[in-house]
């Protein structure tokens, strides 16, 4: 489940220290809403999580510590941070697409992926919502670290003085380079 991009919930009783090591767990949420459990042997060998990422506690409903659990697993996009701007037809979003952007993530923590309006031809079968779910899918680990808007057919990028961006090309190897849209669309029968 997590190798593909989801989140695995494991829900266990773990009283000790010891026991919680076994999961390894990326995150932990400390259900904190009782002062004893039904059982006395579990109560006695109980030690409290050192460090969780979120405590539970009998305030609040539990609608309010499900979306305050999701937020700490995976915060929203925050549009005031830095950001990666990439722009691109992504007709098909592909492995180098998706490479460029996790660099992007890298460098700046998070990413905005703007795809370029065109009009639909061979080269362009996909409508804006096809690529935007494409990219979702294919970067559904990093929720929250990136957003995908439309733009219209943006052909020329003008900036006047220095403003504070920082214009680059990243270089992600030949392998990954020689990767093309156009083999990708016709390996799924999409046109040239």
């Amino acid at each position: 489940m997590v190798e593909s991009g989801g989140i695995a919930v494991a829900d266990f009783i773990c009283p000790t220290e010891q026991t919680r090591a076994a999961f390894d767990a990326d995150f932990t949420v400390f259900v904190d809403r009782i002062d004893q459990g039904r059982f006395e042997d579990t109560n006695r060998i109980f030690e409290p999580p050192r460090d969780p990422d979120v405590v539970v506690t009998a305030d609040g409903s539990p609608e309010f510590w499900a979306e305050k659990i999701a937020t700490a697993i995976r915060p929203p996009f925050d549009w005031t941070k830095p950001t990666a701007f990439f722009l691109g037809r992504y007709q098909p979003f592909h492995d180098g697409h998706r490479a460029l952007v996790l660099e992007g993530i890298r460098r700046t923590g998070q990413a905005c992926i703007a795809v370029r309006s065109m009009q639909p031809d061979e080269k362009n079968p996909f409508d804006f919502e096809y690529v935007k779910s494409r990219i979702e899918q294919r970067l559904s680990a990093e929720k929250g670290r990136f957003v995908v808007l439309p733009l219209p057919n943006v052909t020329q990028i003008l900036y006047g003085r220095d403003v504070g961006y920082s214009i680059e090309q990243i270089h992600l190897g030949e392998e990954m380079e020689s990767i093309s849209a156009t083999n990708a669309r016709a390996k799924m029968g999409q046109g040239k």
